[in-house]
C-alpha cells in the first residue's frame, strides 16, 4: 500500500489489502454497539476476463460491504485484483462472481452481496441526489479541516433532505483528492444548512478513507445536533474505475440504497 505496484493480469486473490475499521472508529469515539447501520457499495466499470476459448467479456460489478464487517478494503489493491482477472479463464459468468464474492468476503471478514452484468446488460441510468441543494449559499469558508463546532441546530424541528457536491476530501495513504456528493436526510431539530455546508466544506484538506469520512461526518452530526433520526450518504466519483459510496443510517425502517451514478461518476 502507497508503494509501486506491478500490473498482474492473472487471478491473485492475495492482492487485497484489509485494513481494520477500529483504528479510526476509536478515533471519533465509536466503540462497542455501531450507532448506525449501513454498507458500502463500490462500482466497478473496468471488470473484464476471458472465458475458457479465450474472448473477453466486460463487465459492472457492484460489491456492497457491510458496516458491521471488521474490514474495509484498500482501494489500490482492490483494484489491482480486479485487475488480475483481466487475462484470467473463467467459465461462466456465475463462477467469476462466486469466486470474488469469496475472495471479497475473505478480506472484508464478513459475508457481502456481489452482482456483476455484463456490459451490454449494465443500467446506465444517470441520477441525481434527492432534497435541496446547499450549494447556492452565499457562505465565507475558512476551515478546510473537520470542525464540528460548526454544526449548529434552530428551534423548529423538520424533517428534511439536504444535499451538496462540494464534498472533497483526500487519501489517507496518497494525498491524491477525493471528490464526492453527500446527502443528508435527518429529523430533529433544523440543522443550521450555513453552518452544515461550512462543516461540508471543512473536510476539504482532511487525509481519510471514503468510509471513514462518512462515519465522522455521520458521528459528528449525531453528537452536535441530536437529530432523532439521521442518514448520510455520499457517492465519490471514481478512481482506476471504482466508486466508493458509504451510507450509515439509525433510521428504524432501513430505506433502499439505490446504486445509480451521479453526472460526475
Amino acid at each position: 500500500m502507497g508503494e509501486k505496484s506491478a500490473y498482474q493480469t492473472k487471478y491473485n486473490p492475495a492482492l487485497l489489502y484489509p485494513i481494520p475499521r477500529k483504528n479510526k472508529r476509536d478515533e471519533i469515539g465509536i466503540s462497542g454497539t455501531l450507532p448506525f447501520r449501513g454498507v458500502d457499495i463500490w462500482t466497478a466499470y473496468e471488470m473484464s476476463w476471458l472465458n475458457l476459448k479465450g474472448k473477453p467479456s466486460v463487465a459492472i460489478g457492484e460489491f456492497r460491504i457491510p458496516c458491521e464487517s471488521p474490514n474495509i478494503i484498500e482501494s489500490k489493491s482492490f483494484k489491482l485484483y480486479l485487475n488480475s482477472l483481466n487475462n484470467s479463464q473463467f467459465e461462466t459468468l456465475a463462477q467469476v462472481k462466486e469466486i470474488v464474492r469469496k475472495d471479497l468476503s475473505r478480506a472484508a471478514g464478513m459475508e457481502l452481496q456481489v452482482e456483476i452484468q455484463v456490459l451490454a446488460d449494465a443500467d446506465s441510468t444517470i441520477a441525481a441526489l434527492s432534497g435541496a441543494c446547499l450549494d447556492g449559499l452565499d457562505i465565507e469558508c475558512t476551515e478546510y479541516q473537520p470542525n464540528p463546532e460548526l454544526l449548529r441546530t434552530e428551534p423548529t424541528v423538520v424533517q428534511e433532505v439536504l444535499y451538496s457536491d462540494l464534498l472533497k476530501s483526500n487519501c489517507l495513504v496518497t494525498g491524491q483528492p477525493d471528490w464526492g456528493s453527500i446527502e443528508i436526510r435527518y429529523r430533529g431539530k433544523k440543522i443550521n444548512h450555513e453552518g452544515l455546508l461550512k462543516y461540508i466544506v471543512s473536510l476539504r484538506d482532511h487525509n481519510e478513507f471514503h468510509e471513514q469520512c462518512v462515519e465522522r461526518i455521520f458521528s459528528d452530526i449525531l453528537k452536535k445536533c441530536s437529530p432523532k433520526e439521521l442518514s448520510v450518504y455520499a457517492r465519490y466519483t471514481r478512481r482506476g474505475g471504482l466508486d466508493i459510496n458509504p451510507f450509515r443510517t439509525n433510521a428504524k425502517t432501513v430505506p433502499q440504497v439505490v446504486n445509480q451514478r451521479l453526472i460526475r461518476q
